[in-house]
């Protein structure tokens, strides 16, 4: 077996001697797997650009080692195509790598892309960006931002950037007034938060916001209820401990499309925690099957095989 890694040394969180420490750690893990591994080295900005590269080379699989917005930029180049994608999860809160249950020891995720099980998994996708955890619009995105912004300005960690955030997205509370239509009914919600995930995502005290299956053919929509700041941080604090009211709470339902209009004429949205921004109105679809990715041979990970040979 042959691999192409994509792994962002850019990110800025690795030093050049860290980064060097990773590219070696990682060979010797695949070589020991009995897998020949090719790690480019990728400049800041590059990622997309070896990403769509590696999917048109000649390699059994194209490997994203890193976090979920990583990740996320190497599955955006394999959509579409037959070219499996294999995770070695180096990131933080991993979700993507925890919803397929692949192992967080860099060994042991080495050994699930060298057993060679594949899988179709859904994609989201809005006005033609790919997603794979999820999207959303109101304050999440604003949050996202004002973080980066603090780091930037400040020299802060991630962690240590998200308190000043949350206070400043908190006093400005931006609201989303929109229009969704799907294809059962149409609603018109004036909200600080509007959830759309790629499939259904189950929220309570031993399941934060984690999938069972990522091959449904469907979005998770779900609209806070909530219209003040008080309203807000009481939902986050039941969310967080596992009380949350999903009736009372959140407005939720499944759709495989929706249309979103706002009054905005540029939007801050989150895919995957990254922010871009899109003129409205937003056209949220699923891609049923849309991507290959190797999965652990696992009864509770019961995806459709991909079609081999």
């Amino acid at each position: 077996m042959k691999v192409i890694i994509i792994l962002n040394t850019a990110a800025g969180s690795l030093s050049s001697a860290r980064a060097a420490d990773r590219k070696r750690s990682l060979a010797e893990a695949f070589s020991a797997a009995g897998i020949e591994a090719e790690i480019p080295s990728i400049t800041g900005g590059n990622l997309d650009h070896e990403a769509k590269t590696a999917a048109a080379s000649a390699v059994d699989v194209v490997v994203a080692c890193g976090g979920d917005g990583t990740i996320s930029s190497v599955a955006r180049a394999l959509v579409g195509t037959a070219m499996p994608l294999g995770i070695v999860p180096l990131g933080t809160l991993n979700h993507f790598a925890k919803d397929l249950k692949i192992p967080l020891d860099v060994a042991a995720a080495v050994q699930v892309i060298a057993a060679g099980r594949v899988s179709r998994i859904d994609v989201g996708d809005v006005n033609g960006r790919v997603f794979i955890n999820n999207s959303s619009l109101g304050v999440y995105p604003h949050f996202v931002l004002n973080r980066d912004s603090q780091r930037q300005r400040h020299g802060l960690s991630k962690w240590a950037a998200m308190l000043p955030a949350v206070l400043n997205v908190f006093r400005r509370f931006p609201m989303v007034h929109l229009r969704l239509a799907t294809d059962a009914k149409t609603i018109e919600r004036k909200t600080p938060l509007v959830f759309i995930g790629n499939n259904d995502y189950q929220f309570d005290l031993f399941n934060f916001g984690q999938r069972n299956r990522l091959d449904c053919g469907e979005l998770s929509l779900s609209i806070a209820k909530v219209h003040t700041r008080w309203g807000l941080f009481k939902l986050t604090m039941r969310s967080l401990a596992g009380c949350s009211d999903r009736a009372r709470d959140v407005e939720t339902f499944h759709a495989s499309s929706c249309l979103i209009e706002t009054r905005r004429h540029r939007l801050p949205i989150a895919l995957d925690g990254e922010v871009i921004h899109l003129l409205p109105p937003l056209h949220y679809c699923i891609r049923p099957a849309a991507l290959s990715v190797c999965v652990p041979d696992n009864p509770a990970n019961c995806y459709a095989e991909a079609a081999t040979g």
